[in-house]
């Protein structure tokens, strides 16, 4: 407790700093430091600040590669988010942004955003980066401005970023092998299959409702009905396409069967009766728990460790994509298509560069250090040689004492998925275990996924309506999930979705409401970036 006081006092300092010298950020008269060297200012969201980054090596490194003085300015993911719209309606915008800003906000603010495609000669690395990986290239041209740069994690992250797991451990004990259709966890209820006397088992547990990450309406894919929950695309905001043509979650029969599948799990005290209503807390405590005696046999996560914690992890497996029922054929099973967001860590935002800024020679050097090959691992993973040795040929292990120390990855030492970098196919990290746990986990669902067909199942990550459609599908994508999704949520609790199913799909079918208008909108911008 008191070392969390102590990271809370830490970053509250943090952001009070940010505040009083962000407006500095963007000066347009020319900054140099004692020395006479010019100052780049970088804004980071991070998930951590436990490890400021302008102790680092790595920092060091950046500096000698630009000739340069580097400040960094650190805020927290909740601080950013309260101060995000008034800092850009302000024009209060860094030297250098990371993981702040997305495209939508790139094309609502231009002026504020520099064209980074002019300065490709001035940045060969980040060339090279974007020729190597297409997708990412056309995921950030507008047109024919680059007004930001997506990140490669590296190939040990290509995977979904959605994974059912399941208890082998209580499989093993209850002589069940592994489920392969929906229909088959009720022995988790009545078996006692933790062993410890009590009827506390939690058969699936689910996070929420909704098309985000760890979502259980991905069951979708077991009728063929391809999601892709990550990147801020189409699919989260619950368009999918069959064979080319854009169509809605909404209204598709998948959604109808996995709603009242979830019905079914939750009148049977399969599922939590309060998922919809608790808080992060509760449900790891049903996951975690405590670290001893497990509670929970099937939930939607990253990796089987990342979900459970290093104590109970090893209990855990990726379950393969499940189908409806045994008469569903195989071919027709799926699973989540969001491999590409989670190698690119674009998340939604990138790297982006103030036009307004002083000293744009040493910015560029800057970005062009942060994607060549050594400084991108250490950007990741940690400082070369504090946390991470360079084994030569393109290979590197991280010091497990040092960058796992506190968490199962190296959060608190590197920036991870917020940095700017590319992580190249031909880098081997050796200790990632992170990358490790996940390419584990991701294994098991890579059969069903790699029937998904990339461009006539689903709308491609990088496709994105300009800004007047973007406001056009946000306004009505408000007014469809706020009808729809607290149809979905009764029906969930309640039941009725079979009687209540036709009136529903026309209610949410209206004009008034959008929905066939945002398919429109989305069929346009498919089609211009496929055909």
């Amino acid at each position: 407790m008191a070392r969390r006081s102590v990271r809370l006092l830490a970053s509250i300092a943090a952001v009070a700093t940010m505040v009083t010298t962000f407006a500095a950020c963007g000066n347009k008269q020319a900054t140099t430091d004692e020395n006479g060297k010019p100052i780049v200012n970088i804004l980071v969201r991070r998930n951590v600040t436990d490890h400021p980054m302008q102790d680092t090596q790595y920092t060091k490194d950046l500096e000698a590669a630009c000739d340069c003085t580097i400040k960094w300015q650190e805020v927290s993911d909740n601080a950013w988010g309260q101060q995000k719209s008034a800092k850009m309606a302000a024009g209060e915008f860094p030297d250098i942004g990371l993981s702040l800003f997305s495209m939508v906000d790139a094309a609502k603010y231009s002026t504020y955003f520099e064209d980074l495609k002019p300065h490709l000669d001035k940045m060969p690395n980040v060339k090279k980066f974007l020729k190597a990986q297409p997708g990412a290239a056309k995921y950030v041209t507008d047109g024919t401005k680059i007004a930001m740069l997506p990140s490669d994690r590296g190939k040990g992250y290509e995977v979904s970023g959605t994974h059912m797991f399941i208890n082998k451990t209580w499989l093993d004990k209850l002589g069940l092998q592994m489920p392969t259709t929906w229909d088959e966890l009720d022995a988790f209820k009545t078996q006692d299959p933790n062993g410890n006397g009590k009827a506390d088992e939690v058969p699936m547990n689910i996070r929420s409702l909704g098309f985000g990450l760890w979502s259980p309406l991905a069951l979708m894919n077991s009728e063929g009905v391809v999601t892709s929950f990550m990147g801020g695309g189409a699919s989260e905001q619950g368009y999918y396409v069959d064979n080319g043509k854009v169509k809605s979650y909404y209204t598709s029969d998948a959604l109808k069967d996995v709603v009242s599948y979830l019905h079914g799990l939750m009148a049977k005290g399969l599922i939590p009766k309060d998922v919809l209503t608790r808080d992060a807390s509760q449900y790891t405590s049903q996951t975690v728990s405590d670290g001893k005696t497990a509670l929970t046999g099937v939930s939607f996560g990253w990796s089987n460790y990342a979900e459970y914690g290093n104590a109970l992890g090893d209990q855990y497996v990726t379950l393969p994509p499940l189908k409806k029922d045994a008469s569903t054929p195989d071919s027709q099973v799926k699973w989540d298509y969001s491999q590409d967001a989670c190698r690119w860590a674009y998340s939604g935002s990138g790297l982006t560069v103030n036009p307004n800024a002083a000293n744009q020679d040493a910015i560029y050097k800057v970005i062009d250090a942060m994607y060549g090959e050594k400084l991108s691992v250490a950007g990741f993973f940690g400082s070369i040689p504090d946390i991470v040795s360079d084994d030569g040929d393109h290979q590197y292990t991280i010091d497990k004492a040092k960058a796992y120390a506190e968490y199962p990855d190296t959060r608190a030492v590197a920036l991870q998925d917020r940095f700017g970098g590319w992580i190249r196919d031909d880098v081997k990290m050796v200790n990632d275990t992170n990358a490790d746990q996940v390419t584990a986990s991701d294994l098991a669902i890579r059969e069903a996924r790699n029937r998904v067909d990339g461009v006539k199942d689903v709308v491609p990550i990088y496709v994105r309506p300009d800004t007047e459609d973007s406001n056009t599908l946000q306004n009505n994508n408000t007014a469809i999930s706020n009808y729809a999704n607290n149809q979905i949520a009764k029906w969930v609790q309640k039941g009725g979705i079979d009687k209540e199913w036709d009136a529903y799909v026309k209610k949410v079918s209206e004009p008034t409401l959008g929905l066939d208008a945002n398919i429109k909108i989305w069929q346009k911008w498919y089609d211009k970036y496929t055909k």
